[in-house]
């Protein structure tokens, strides 16, 4: 198992990754007939056609009747390294992948609705479509995991069959009182439709996410190699930090799809630099897929998960890294051209009636500018201005009777839409997130950390808090702290489960393992109110907000944790 590890960390390092995605004419002709897809890859025939059988028109049993993201062909092959003792190298691992993430994967349509999935989001969301076979799945994973497939009937009848050979409970699964693939109940009298909840479940799939899709065949016709070379600009939402602002340089790599990368951020609120180096490989013409490492932390990888847009000027999606994927950044990047951009301002809210220096960030912004070529917005006086390494700073007055609400920031002609809020004063601050999720570590297992921050807001146009329109003023420095969220008799989480930094708002959760100073020799785990504390300018007290944050458990068993672009 030791070894099996060693390679699936290793599974798609950019270099010597094989062909660039590029359709032909057999694959279309395939698609068109809905025959399954040929595999024309010599590797591919080699190192699975043992098992999977391919045919005189190069169709394998399987294979070429199914699409996926990279992350499910990774755990298809780490299962088949792991339990069926597949004979596969890091390299030819990897080259695996490609090839059948750029021949076999999602249309961009397809993948866009779930990219949090990949992203490793922890969000809250509900699938839209058929509830009971959504609930069928998501006991054990997310439907979103069904929804990174595209199979034949069969295929998806395949793949029941897997579940309940590998995973038997899943006929009747304990945890979602006894419904699972087979009912364990009668169905009432007036129940019309008499099928198995896993009959029905692959009717479902096979008329939902069926192989062969007009966006599937669009795209694999219209695709073309992804030249990502060049700066980008980006905005990032670093969690207890707020924006930052920077660029990264992407140039080719020596193999295909491939690219190295070098990043330089400034943390608008704190000033401080963040510069990383990465290395990136995209899949199916829009998915990047990388890593990247702080300069002085070396060992220390970020994994890098983006949307490349079709016409290859924009991409976003998130940066993470921790035990659990848990600590993350938000990331927009826009291709640099030779005309200038405005990124964003530095703050997100100035008050009426007061004065302040607002930083504003760019690209190719002029090295000289005047106070006539900085607008805020009626109300608002620029009286000076400066720009060093690219940054501009303005020195600005609002007017007691300015206009609540927001504001673009315009610069030589350079507009970014609602960069920044005027407001009267501050009506409510927010902990976010309001639920959050920690787990107990550092004895057996790794700890899960949360990263808590604390928003202000202003009532928007109805006046009233906590509504649609409130207007976010940026992040404060609140003072942390933590209160008992009562569940039981006697509870004791407080003392036992862990602790919240008072300036940072970063919470560490307590050791696993049994405590013998509990009652029971009980775990560390349980439940918070978080609390922050934070006192507007002017104001004689202090507005407090708070959020739960519940420390579980370690997770113990891994099931395929994804290590595509680790």
């Amino acid at each position: 198992m030791a070894a099996c590890t060693a390679w699936i960390r290793a599974l798609v390092l950019a270099g010597g990754i094989g062909a660039a995605l590029l359709p032909s004419s057999a694959f279309a002709q395939a698609v068109a007939a809905d025959a399954g897809i040929p595999i024309e890859s010599d590797l591919v025939k080699s190192k699975c056609g043992g098992c999977h059988k391919p045919d005189a028109n190069n169709r394998m049993t399987r294979i070429s009747y199914r699409r996926a993201s990279p992350e499910n062909w990774e755990r298809t092959i780490e299962r088949m390294v792991t339990i069926n003792k597949a004979a596969v190298s890091a390299a030819d691992a990897r080259a695996i992948v490609k090839y059948l993430a750029d021949h076999n994967g999602l249309a961009p349509s397809e993948a866009r609705p779930i990219a949090f999935e990949f992203e490793r989001r922890l969000i809250e969301w509900t699938y839209d479509g058929d509830k009971d076979v959504a609930t069928l799945c998501s006991g054990c994973h997310a439907f979103s995991r069904v929804m990174s497939e595209r199979r034949t009937k069969d295929e998806w009848a395949g793949l029941v069959s897997m579940h309940r050979g590998y995973y038997p409970l899943t006929d009747n699964q304990p945890i979602l009182n006894g419904s699972g693939f087979r009912r364990s109940r009668s169905l009432p009298p007036e129940e019309t439709d008499k099928r198995q909840p896993m009959e029905k479940a692959i009717d479902y799939f096979a008329k939902t996410f069926p192989l062969v899709t007009a966006d599937w065949t669009e795209w694999t016709s219209a695709v073309t190699p992804a030249n990502l070379g060049g700066r980008w600009a980006v905005t990032a939402n670093i969690p207890g930090k707020g924006p930052a602002y920077g660029e990264m340089t992407v140039t080719a790599d020596a193999s295909p799809d491939t690219f190295v990368t070098k990043t330089t951020m400034t943390v608008a609120k704190t000033g401080e630099t963040v510069s990383r180096t990465g290395k990136a490989l995209i899949y199916t013409g829009y998915q990047w897929r990388g890593r990247g490492a702080d300069a002085g932390k070396p060992d220390e990888p970020w994994r890098e998960v983006m949307f490349v847009e079709r016409d290859r000027t924009e991409m976003w999606g998130r940066w993470f890294t921790g035990a659990y994927d848990e600590i993350g950044i938000d990331v927009k990047l826009a291709k640099i051209s030779g005309s200038p951009m405005v990124l964003g301002a530095g703050q997100l809210a100035l008050k009426r009636g007061g004065s302040a220096s607002v930083t504003i960030f760019g690209a190719n912004l002029p090295a000289t500018l005047a106070p006539g070529d900085v607008s805020l917005g009626a109300g608002i006086t620029v009286s000076g201005v400066a720009v060093a390494n690219g940054v501009v700073t303005a020195r600005v007055a609002v007017a007691a009777d300015a206009k609540a609400g927001p504001r673009d920031v315009v610069v030589a002609g350079v507009v970014k839409p609602s960069s920044l809020v005027v407001y009267d004063k501050v009506d409510g601050v927010r902990v976010l997130p309001r639920a959050g999720l920690a787990r107990t570590g550092g004895a057996v297992f790794p700890k899960g950390f949360q990263q808590f921050e604390a928003m202000a807001f202003a009532n928007g146009p109805d006046g009233k808090p906590n509504t649609r329109d409130d207007w976010p003023l940026g992040l404060v420095d609140a003072k942390w702290g933590v209160e008992e969220y009562s569940a039981t008799f006697n509870d004791d989480d407080l003392k036992y489960v862990g602790t919240i930094d008072a300036k940072t708002g970063f919470f560490t959760p307590a050791l696993d393992g049994p405590n013998p100073a509990r009652s029971g020799n009980r775990n560390n785990i349980g439940d918070l109110w978080i609390t922050a504390d934070y006192t507007p300018e002017g104001a004689a007290e202090p507005i407090r907000a708070r959020a739960q944050i519940v420390v579980a458990p370690p997770v113990y068993m891994r099931w395929m944790a994804s290590e595509v672009g680790k």
